[in-house]
């Protein structure tokens, strides 16, 4: 993107794709701005025009009743199109404010659908946080489209309404008796002022253009130091590091770092005043200047004509007010240019995050629906490494589910084992080898129907700021009866006879001043409850009692059996005590498996990677 060349046509496509997209988000905004940049445009004119007669009348004939009609039309019509650019411009912020909202379901709704490979994808965080920190930083990206929406149409709405009122001033004759005034006639003369306005007000934008440009290449800088300034300038209000930032006096470092970015960064010696004292700078104020001495010459030109006797004082008011707006909408309309040119290559970000495809096969089988959840899952010989990774995760999996059967899964940190229960859901596809449902490979399925066999528990799963039973059900609307006895079985039945709403109690303060906070081990009874209400073949728990205490543990342990019913069990633990009353134990090493077996045939393996992990343990155990 850096290496293309941003042209006006491809500026204009992205404005004019950006523009759809929003306008499909709010029908009502572009209307409205639409008629809100015509009314802008005609404003300044209605009063330039007003005035250049009541001006005319007072300097002539000075007749009362002519004098009354254009002071009551000029009140009037000023009053109506100032009242109407208020109710305009209140509508339009309104709807902008709106539109602004909206325009993040677009995002998140993108996130939502992408598969999880992606939303895993460094690149694809990475353009999702860029995006978001260079709309932070200066607008930059998909909400300056209805600003430059707006901006070009009140400029050009300004144009044809001020040509409309300049083009006397040029046709108007100075008379043949006001000597050397007269060359004010001549055609040439007229050509060269009218080019001068031109090429002035062309200059002025394009130079008021480059200041933009120069701005917006500060992006990555400005963009990064709002990061480190944000991090650190919020760092006290983030409770959970309140009692390392008391014992540490972490707020001297804070302190120090929040200083010197604002001088560095943000500072009169920062690069960004840098650039406001040099080329940045120069650019802006060289433009303004242009303007200021084009005002200068059309007051000496339209003078002149007046001095000459090609029309009366009033037409001055007209004619300079009118020209003078007409330059102001030229040079608006080039820096517009400038400014699209600018924005193009954050809108090309934009759109190549919301046109991110699914990369994962979707398939076009449907799951089979079978009440006696006979659902059987192999791995043939799977291999997968992540992307970018030169290590493989898993090397040469093979492993063939028991349907029904209790399944648990150990092994050090980084053997593999959340990247298997990953594979398992697909959430990735592996790069070798295949995985079956019922001898057809996953990869054949609808994604959503093979999705929906499993309950999953991970260790990293979130809970909403909403009430219970919602967190349970996972929607709004849901049987209450179901999730009771979900919480119940997963050991949250002393906790929920205390909630003061029961299911309708609002977890967390976010929304709700009532709000309960849950510990960690309360809330991974709650997300239990979620994977048992879902009621799917498959029941996974990725460490599923490493919040709990001894006893909640020995709990949920001595019931699992009843709480998997027919369900087939799958779960991953580094207390290998738990193992005991599974069916099969899977030991993985290296991303490999290394043994299978139950736990007395493992123990028995004396120098086995499941004995050695046990004896580092059992000193902890109490056998019985």
């Amino acid at each position: 993107m850096k290496n293309r060349k941003d042209t006006l046509k491809t500026a204009l496509t992205l404005q004019h794709q950006g523009t759809t997209l929003l306008h499909r988000i709010n029908p009502k905004f572009f209307p409205v701005t639409t008629f809100f940049a015509l009314v802008s445009a005609v404003t300044p004119y209605v009063t330039v025009y007003f005035s250049a007669k009541l001006l005319q009348e007072l300097s002539l004939d000075r007749r009362p009743d002519v004098l009354l009609g254009w002071a009551m039309a000029a009140v009037l019509c000023t009053g109506v199109f100032i009242l109407l650019k208020a109710f305009l411009n209140q509508r339009y912020e309104t709807y902008y404010e709106d539109l602004y909202g909206r325009k993040e379901v677009l995002f998140s709704h993108k996130m939502f659908h992408l598969d999880y490979a992606d939303i895993d994808n460094q690149e694809v965080q990475g353009l999702r946080s860029k995006i978001r920190q260079n709309e932070n930083w200066s607008s930059w990206g998909l909400m300056r489209t209805p600003e430059h929406y707006q901006q070009g149409l009140t400029s050009l709405f300004g144009i044809l309404s001020g040509i409309t009122l300049t083009v006397s001033l040029f046709t108007s004759p100075v008379p043949e008796t006001s000597g050397w005034l007269t060359i004010l006639n001549h055609p040439v003369f007229i050509l060269v002022l009218v080019s001068c306005i031109l090429l002035v007000s062309l200059l002025a934008g394009h130079l008021a253009g480059k200041a933009v440009a120069i701005w917006s290449n500060m992006a990555e800088n400005a963009t990064f130091s709002n990061r480190l300034f944000s991090y650190f300038g919020e760092f006290g209000e983030k409770g959970k590091r309140s009692e390392d930032v008391r014992l540490y006096n972490q707020q001297n470092l804070v302190q120090y770092y929040t200083k010197a970015l604002s001088d560095i960064n943000f500072g009169v010696s920062g690069p960004m005043a840098k650039l406001a004292r040099s080329s940045m700078g120069v650019y802006s104020a060289t433009g303004t200047a242009l303007t200021a001495l084009l005002t200068g010459c059309i007051y000496v030109f339209t003078c002149l004509k007046a001095w000459g006797g090609a029309f009366d004082v009033g037409s001055i008011t007209q004619y300079v007010g009118a020209v003078t707006a007409l330059a102001a909408n030229i040079f608006s309309l080039v820096q517009l240019i400038g400014q699209l040119k600018a924005n193009a290559p954050y809108l090309e970000q934009t759109f190549t995050f919301l046109d991110l495809p699914n990369s994962i096969y979707q398939g076009s089988l449907t799951t089979e629906k079978r009440s006696d959840r006979k659902y059987e899952v192999e791995f043939q010989d799977v291999s997968f490494r992540y992307p970018g990774a030169s290590n493989w995760s898993l090397r040469h999996v093979s492993l063939k589910f028991t349907i029904g059967s209790r399944l648990a899964i150990v092994g050090e940190n980084g053997s593999g084992k959340t990247t298997f229960i990953k594979l398992l859901c697909r959430l990735y596809d592996p790069q070798e080898g295949h995985i079956l449902l019922n001898g057809i490979d996953i990869r054949k399925y609808k994604y959503d129907d093979y999705m929906d066999i499993f309950s999953v528990v991970f260790q990293d799963f979130q809970l909403l700021a909403q009430p219970l039973g919602a967190n349970v059900a996972g929607a709004g609307t849901y049987d209450k009866k179901r999730v009771e006895k979900a919480l119940l079985d997963a050991g949250f039945k002393e906790r929920l006879a205390s909630m003061p709403k029961g299911l309708d109690t609002p977890l967390y303060k976010d929304f709700a001043e009532n709000g309960v906070e849950v510990s960690g081990g309360e809330a991974q009874k709650i997300a239990i409850a979620r994977a048992l209400y879902k009621d799917a073949p498959f029941i996974i728990l990725d460490e599923p009692t490493a919040a709990l205490d001894p006893v909640a543990e020995a709990e949920i342990y001595a019931r699992f059996n009843e709480i998997s019913g027919d369900r087939t069990a799958i779960y991953i633990s580094h207390r290998l005590s738990s193992c005991k009353f599974c069916d099969e134990i899977v030991v993985f090493h290296d991303g490999q498996i290394v043994e299978k077996g139950t736990h007395e045939e493992l123990l028995a393996l004396e120098h086995g990677k499941y004995a050695q992990l046990w004896n580092a343990q059992a000193q902890y155990y109490t056998e019985t």
